[in-house]
Order: structure tokens, then C-alpha cells, then sequence
């Protein structure tokens, strides 16, 4: 997750775009994209980027398979060690990297984020492929894109466009993580750099 989905404004502070219904809505039309664009799931393996990342590929995968009545491949990529800023920042726990059995050669990835903004988290995750495996092709699902890219980085698969100001933080909450699930947008005076 990037450092533009944290936040440590207070709760009063911040407004909601999205509810948990919305999420889920988001979440569901994202999965039927994936299959539309990909013409069923045979060869598609969904990989979530830590943190939040993860649990939204999961909810992914599991509204494609009731769709497809077939497993949907999911895991996990760490890319703590190939983003652009580690010589900025404190040493950063690792996160677990999970890839499905049978590996992503010729395989067409989706990677899943909460939150695109720069662009550098996503450059940092096709570095993190190539270490990886050979996929056939490489998109992107993003619940929200918030604009003000640093990269020339573009989303496949968005649930929700939501334009902002560098002087706003947009934060992502999920059940797995936090109890609710809901997207916050708050203000704050740095603005940060991140995915």
C-alpha cells in the first residue's frame, strides 16, 4: 500500500467517497472487466500488492470464480526491495510474496493496488516481475485512481477516478485490515510522493 493511502489525520478530518457498498460494487464490476478484457480467466493470475493490495485481489478473485466456477490463481508481490525511494527512507519490514503454483511464465498478471498516484509503486512491481517469471502480458486494477502520475503508468481496470490535490490524502480502509471498508479523502499541508 503507498504512502498516499496512509493517513494519520484525525477521523473527523477526512470525508468519504466510497462506502463499503460502493467498494463492493467497484469490486465486482472490476472483476467482470478482467474477464471481458481477457475473454474468460483460463491463463489470468491476479497478484495484490502489499498491503491492501492483497486482500483486493483476493475479493477479486473470489467474484470471478463465482462467475466462472473455476478457481481464480491469486497471490501476493512484495516490492519492498525494488522501489525508487529506499535510499530516502528507513529499512521497511518485507512483505510476503506468494505466487500461485505453476508461476507466471506466459500467464497474462493483473496486478491489484488500492490506491495509483505516481506511478513508481507499479514501476517497482514490473521490476519485481522480471525477477518473477516471463508473464505473456501484465495489467492493472486499481480501486482508485487519484491522478497526478510521475511515470507514464496507466490503470486497465479502475473502480473509481477520483481527481484530487496534492494537498489531499486519500486513505483506503478494508475489513481485513481496519473493520470497515471505506475510501477517505483528508487534507494535509506535505504533499507525499508514492504509488
Amino acid at each position: 500500500m503507498s504512502s498516499a493511502s496512509r493517513s494519520h489525520d484525525h477521523p473527523a478530518t477526512a470525508r468519504e467517497v466510497l462506502d463499503a457498498s460502493d467498494i463492493s460494487r467497484a469490486l465486482t464490476r472490476i472483476a467482470h472487466e478482467i474477464l471481458e478484457r481477457n475473454k474468460g480467466s483460463a491463463n489470468v493470475i491476479l497478484l495484490g500488492i502489499p498491503t491492501r493490495g492483497v486482500a483486493l485481489a483476493a475479493r477479486i478473485a473470489a467474484v470471478m470464480a463465482s462467475v466462472e466456477a473455476a478457481e481464480i490463481p491469486a497471490g501476493s508481490l512484495d516490492i519492498t526491495m525494488y522501489r525508487d525511494d529506499l535510499r530516502l527512507h528507513p529499512a521497511r519490514a518485507l512483505e510476503p510474496t506468494d505466487i500461485p503454483s505453476g508461476g507466471i511464465d506466459d500467464a497474462v498478471v493483473v496486478l491489484i493496488d488500492d490506491v495509483l498516484f505516481s506511478g513508481r509503486t507499479i514501476r517497482a512491481a514490473l521490476d519485481a516481475i522480471n525477477d518473477v517469471g516471463r508473464p505473456a502480458a501484465v495489467q492493472l486494477a486499481v480501486l482508485v485512481d487519484r491522478g497526478h502520475r510521475q511515470l507514464p503508468i496507466r490503470a486497465d481496470f479502475v473502480g473509481k477516478n477520483l481527481p484530487t490535490s496534492l494537498s489531499e490524502t486519500v486513505r483506503v480502509t478494508l475489513r481485513e485490515y481496519d473493520d470497515s471498508d471505506a475510501v477517505l479523502i483528508s487534507h494535509t499541508n506535505v504533499s507525499r510522493s508514492s504509488s
